[in-house]
């Protein structure tokens, strides 16, 4: 999993309806780069360098999975589609959009098309006014000075005008809040735990990783399951069962949710597959006492991908023991999850097929899926 990098942004418009504008701008940031997670005051400013309309400007906070060379291509891309055109002049002018990418973490970057940071940010108050809003504390890695030094230290003189209408982030449009505990689920190379994942960062979530890797008995597994199914569900039930205990008990005033890529509830879908029938009545009767004291998740979501995807993403992410999972396992995985989550009438269960949708790579897919997760 990609670990996102933190972009501050800087938007401006001078130029017709100058705050949609701004809106159209955020909105196509959302749904094309990444997750916007603050977005400052808009301020009224002077036009600078030119004559001109005054300004509206503000800045924002994104976390994109995209690097900054990509990142710039598609602000650029977005400041066509409303309408911006770009002279050759090397000149101040006019324009609808105006979007400068002004922080990439702690980044140096210094080519002909993209520097980072801006070159210019440390002398423009209607950039550094409302950076300061979002970002008080962040420091200028070849000035090594915090954002509110420079606002501080800058001699422009322009006076800028808050307005009183506040920009709407898109991505507050998801509603987990009226969620506790998450469950995501799917089978072996649906995309579960990169899901949770993502989630987990765009949405402020304590996130619960399977601890699978951990396990010595799946390799063997792989390789002789009639000698090591039982052990390995043993295993599994026995660790995933203390984790959760352990992990929904624990509290995180930090966090606004939970969210998982398991339920343990796949101990018992996994062993009607893998255990000879004694072995099964045996180990049900120890998954039943277990299972009732654990605390069910609000949202059970079940991503479901066909078969040759599953093969696909398994030979794709590359561990060696999953490389000779036969078709017919993961086909008996997949109907023994359906039949479970079609029987139950006491679980909030949403089962959302994603076998034609790529949301690690495609962000209208990401967003496509957490509309079905949050939608009613």
């Amino acid at each position: 999993m990609i670990q996102p990098i933190t972009y501050h942004i800087a938007l401006g418009s001078n130029k017709g309806d100058k705050f949609k504008n701004l809106q159209s701008a955020v909105d196509a940031i959302h749904e094309y780069v990444g997750s916007i997670k603050l977005i400052s005051k808009v301020y009224k400013s002077p036009a600078m360098g030119f004559k001109g309309d005054d300004f509206l400007n503000c800045c924002l906070i994104l976390e994109s999975d995209l690097n900054p060379k990509k990142v710039l291509k598609a602000l650029l891309k977005i400041e066509k589609s409303l309408g911006r055109v770009r002279s050759k002049k090397d000149a101040y002018e006019t324009r609808t959009i105006d979007l400068d990418i002004v922080f990439a973490e702690d980044q140096i970057i210094d080519t002909k098309t993209l520097q980072i940071p801006h070159p210019e940010m440390q002398k423009r108050k209607f950039v550094l006014q409302p950076l300061n809003d979002i970002a008080i504390k962040a420091k200028h890695p070849k000035l090594n000075k915090e954002v509110s030094v420079l606002l501080a230290e800058c001699e422009d003189m322009s006076v800028l005008e808050p307005i009183k209408i506040w920009l709407k982030n898109p991505s507050k449009a998801y509603n987990f809040s009226k969620f506790d505990y998450i469950a995501i689920e799917g089978n072996i190379g649906a995309g579960k735990t990169s899901l949770a994942t993502k989630i987990a960062y765009d949405f402020n979530a304590k996130l619960i990783l399977e601890r699978f890797k951990d396990n010595p008995f799946l390799p063997k597994f792989y390789q002789d399951a009639s000698r090591y199914a039982f052990p390995l569900e043993m295993s599994f039930l026995a660790d995933r069962y203390q984790q959760i205990s352990d992990d929904l008990s624990q509290l995180d005033l930090f966090k606004d949710f939970i969210v998982s890529d398991y339920d343990v509830f796949k101990s018992l879908i996994f062993s009607k597959i893998t255990l000879q029938e004694d072995e099964f009545k045996l180990y049900r009767k120890l998954f039943n006492l277990m299972y009732k004291d654990l605390r069910k998740p609000d949202l059970y979501v079940y991503l479901y991908q066909n078969t040759a995807r599953l093969k696909e993403n398994i030979k794709k992410r590359g561990r060696d023991y999953e490389q000779n999972i036969e078709s017919d396992y993961l086909e008996k995985i997949n109907a023994g999850y359906l039949e479970f989550l079609k029987s139950q009438s006491d679980f909030n269960v949403k089962i959302i097929d994603i076998s034609d949708k790529d949301f690690i790579d495609n962000r209208a897919d990401y967003l496509w899926i957490l509309n079905e997760i949050c939608g009613e």
